[in-house]
């Protein structure tokens, strides 16, 4: 049955592979269960409620991707866009969280839409191809980046970048996790990553960063408090449309950058570096968000820690189904999920980060017009934490470089309009 699903012999992979990179990526992406209600509690919104939709939208959409599209994507609520609503949005006053839901609903919509009408596949398409292999080398380096500010390697002080304390016990985990998952990598043993997560979160016990709670087994409470409590009329506002355009533009290039730049790692792109059947996984995230604004979310998206599933041998949607799984499971012993730190799964993030880098091979460097989008995508998304920002720069640093090297007949159409939206983007 799981071969005819999921085509494992075409995809020279196996049940047992698969599994395993379903796990690992789950554990990576497991601090959203802790993340996400903590965000949402700042906004004013039931934590025990948020928890649980959480882990049961990570859970169903995971699933759905697995067996709609066949890749090895997972899903849940979007870093950067749950900040942007809890924290901006609602903590700043500028609206309640139900209007916020309903300004997510919204954006999801309009997603749905695009994506039905084949106009989010026109897009990508029109992005040239060295901005493409580009979005993985910046992927790769935002991962790394992550992996650093999680393991506190990297302190960022009154806008100073230096070394994290490496005396104290959360840093000192962190270099020990690395060493591990280096030396597994190294010798190639099967499931580095993820024996390189639970083997730091062990040794993390007696250094006091993973605290084994007093129960595994927990009943979920309620969903009530914010399940359909999203207010879509008072989000029908002309001033909120600038704002419900960040939660577009952002959702909308993260994704983009997650599906090129995982997928350049599972060698799943085409010749000109194109996903086939973009759409199918483009579909999922967008019924996503908008079924999780109608349960108390904001926007849900494939993640970037999918990445990790890969680099276990992830190739099929096997690999998103057995995410899925571990987050239905969840449910009940969330305390388990919550006892992987972030010092564990932050060594993995930055050795796939490292791996995702060696694709800088494929831009052409040799053609300065080509070069500088490429770097600029490279640099904006490093440095800015901001995978949407690196994309939407190097797209409009591709147009300028070419118009004022004379280039112009090397532009198309397509991409002059483009841009004009993703200028919008930076003024508002």
């Amino acid at each position: 049955m799981l071969e005819k699903l999921f085509r494992l012999k075409e995809h020279n992979t196996n049940v047992k592979t698969e599994i395993t990179a379903g796990i690992t990526t789950f554990m990576t992406m497991a601090y959203i269960l802790v993340v996400q209600p903590m965000f949402m509690g700042a906004a004013g919104m039931d934590v025990g409620a948020v928890t649980v939709v959480t882990g049961i939208l990570a859970a169903v959409f995971s699933i759905f991707m697995g067996l709609y599209t066949n890749l090895p994507f997972a899903l849940a609520p979007a870093m950067g866009s749950n900040a942007f609503f809890a924290y901006t949005l609602v903590a700043g006053g500028v609206v309640n969280w139900e209007t916020g839901l309903g300004m997510v609903f919204i954006s999801g919509v309009a997603f749905m839409i695009l994506t039905m009408l084949g106009l989010r596949e026109v897009i990508v398409n029109l992005i040239p191809k060295n901005i493409k292999y580009a979005i993985g080398v910046a992927v790769g380096f935002y991962i790394v980046l992550l992996g650093f500010k999680n393991g506190g390697l990297m302190s960022i002080t009154e806008g100073k970048i230096a070394l994290g304390d490496v005396k104290s016990p959360g840093v000192l985990l962190t270099i020990i996790g690395l060493v591990i998952v280096v030396a597994l990598t190294a010798r190639k043993i099967k499931g580095a990553v993820l024996i390189a997560i639970i083997l730091t979160t062990l040794v993390g016990i007696p250094l006091g960063i993973t605290l084994v709670p007093d129960s595994l087994v927990t009943m979920p409470p309620s969903i009530a408090p914010i399940a359909f409590k999203l207010d879509i009329l008072s989000a029908l506002k002309w001033s909120f449309f600038p704002l419900m355009f960040t939660f577009f533009v952002g959702d909308f290039f993260s994704t983009l950058g997650t599906l090129l730049g995982v997928s350049a790692k599972a060698g799943l792109l085409d010749e000109e570096g194109n996903l086939p059947n973009i759409n199918k996984p483009f579909l999922v995230d967008s019924i996503a968000t908008v079924v999780g604004a109608l349960f108390g979310s904001t926007v849900v998206t494939t993640y970037i820690e999918s990445a990790a599933g890969v680099e276990e041998g992830g190739r099929t949607g096997l690999t998103s189904v057995a995410a899925g799984i571990c987050f239905a499971l969840t449910i009940f012993v969330t305390p388990i999920a919550g006892m992987i730190p972030n010092e564990a799964t932050a060594p993995a993030l930055i050795l796939i980060g490292l791996l995702m880098i060696s694709g800088v091979k494929n831009i052409e460097f040799d053609e300065f017009t080509e070069a500088f989008p490429a770097f600029a995508t490279i640099v904006f998304t490093a440095f800015t934490s901001s995978i949407s920002n690196g994309i939407s720069i190097g797209i409009i640093s591709y147009v300028v470089t070419k118009l004022v090297a004379g280039k112009y007949k090397e532009l198309n159409w397509g991409i002059y309009i483009l841009s004009i939206p993703l200028i919008m983007y930076f003024i508002i």
